[in-house]
């Protein structure tokens, strides 16, 4: 069990060197496989990375890439946001109001996190700069509403976590769903709120702006949401219906998302070929972690690690309630070393066997999971929401200002987070209703 116990000190160590983290978790794991077995080891090591390339189920993941890098080069979001403007623009903080719908639509189409807040925070920082926003309100809107790819399905992180904990796709999204549904209402009424008590000072070119007639504002809403709507209902309503598989759903959203780009006439080859270059990349990166992964949590399981933490349970008695609040007090740290996926797919095969033998429900504590890693998304200093942002913002929005502004944000994620813990229904009420599982 000693080598066990030194895997993780030793992972974070290359880490914090700068190492990538799928060659962290490669290099760890043949050195601790090596030292516990000698030569044998690389049976166990091939073993591992053979399961996670053959994983079926993880063969959505390219294919949701694919649906996302196309639905951002096809002028969707762009018309998205004016329609949306159209809308909100008058209600206080109607701006933010506009973003955080968009995050939670193109979260929806696209199911990647990074690639939504980058999307949506390239047009609403300078349109909301212009309206005179406070840059926190601007910072903590953009962070939220590209975080919500982790928490609104389809989702990659969802499809990850069900591959490898064994369960359905479709019942954890369908887990999913209604939290989602939450946080998105609970940021909503903040930024209300919010432009209530600090409402922003119309800008001169604002009101100088014509009106838009009302029938103009239906039919812009129609020709720009309508068929983003279908897209989503076609990959999301198949899966959970029982329809089609995850991946052939996730097929069926990069076909629908390519005929979106020919409709609005924005494909060429040089779109396709750079969306297919970003889905390799992006895939490549993911499923290199993935392997890398298993082979680490295969070699930490042959060395008694599941036993080192049973017995670390035991000892310190924390019970059922102790072992969850613990469990995710790891995810949540790890969230500030890790990215997602690495963060995902350590601790999923890591805690799945106890949370199991426990009877604690898999959706309701994945969903919990789920919310813990977009809450450390957040969380600063080692927020990947404020790296992101950071990549695109203009020079007078601040770190400091960035952080400030996610803090109410994060307030709501955990506010959720309790609810769900107080009313688990809200996760496992409508995968218990669903047909064709």
């Amino acid at each position: 069990m000693l080598t066990a116990a030194l895997m993780f000190p030793a992972l974070f160590a290359l880490i914090l060197l700068g190492i990538p983290v799928a060659f962290s978790l490669t290099i760890v794991a043949v050195g601790a496989g090596l030292m516990a077995f000698g030569d044998v080891a690389f049976n166990q090591i091939y073993g591992s990375f053979y399961s996670a390339s053959t994983n079926f189920i993880l063969s959505a993941v390219p294919m949701f890439i694919l649906m996302g890098a196309l639905l951002e080069r096809s002028g969707i979001a762009e018309r998205l946001f004016i329609v949306l403007n159209m809308w909100l623009k008058r209600l206080p903080s109607g701006l933010a109001l506009a973003t955080i719908i968009m995050g939670a639509i193109f979260a929806a189409a696209a199911g990647v996190v990074g690639a939504v807040e980058v999307m949506i925070g390239m047009m609403a920082i300078p349109a909301m700069q212009r309206a005179r926003y406070d840059n926190s309100l601007i910072a903590g809107t953009i962070c939220a509403g590209g975080s919500l790819g982790t928490m609104i399905p389809p989702s990659v992180i969802a499809v990850m976590y069900a591959s490898l904990a064994q369960m359905s796709v479709g019942k954890l999204l369908a887990g999913m769903l209604l939290p989602g549904l939450l946080m998105v209402v609970l940021f909503l009424a903040y930024i209300a709120i919010h432009g209530l008590i600090y409402p922003v000072e119309p800008h001169v070119d604002d009101e100088a702006e014509p009106d838009v007639s009302l029938g103009e504002k239906l039919r812009a809403t129609v020709v720009t949401l309508v068929p983003v709507f279908l897209l989503i209902f076609a990959v999301l309503g198949s899966i959970l219906g029982g329809i089609a598989s995850p991946t052939e759903a996730a097929a069926v959203g990069a076909a629908g998302a390519l005929l979106l780009c020919v409709a609005n006439r924005r494909f060429s080859w040089n779109v396709l070929s750079e969306s297919l270059s970003i889905t390799v990349r992006i895939s490549a990166m993911i499923l290199l972690i993935v392997a890398a992964g298993t082979m680490f949590m295969g070699v930490f399981a042959a060395n008694g690690g599941a036993s080192l933490i049973r017995d670390f349970i035991d000892s310190a008695g924390l019970g059922t309630t102790g072992m969850i609040v613990f469990f995710l007090l790891v995810v949540f740290v790890l969230g500030f070393v890790l990215d997602w996926t690495a963060n995902v797919l350590i601790c999923v095969p890591l805690f799945t066997p106890f949370i199991r033998s426990a009877g604690v429900d898999p959706i309701w504590f994945a969903t919990l999971v789920l919310i813990v890693i977009q809450t450390g998304y957040l969380t600063p200093p080692m927020a990947s929401s404020i790296f992101y942002l950071k990549s695109i913002a203009p020079a007078n929005m601040t770190y400091g200002q960035m952080c400030k502004g996610v803090l109410p944000f994060i307030a709501l994620q955990l506010l959720t987070l309790a609810l769900i813990v107080i009313f688990p229904a809200l996760a496992t009420w409508l995968p218990d209703r669903l047909v064709g599982f």
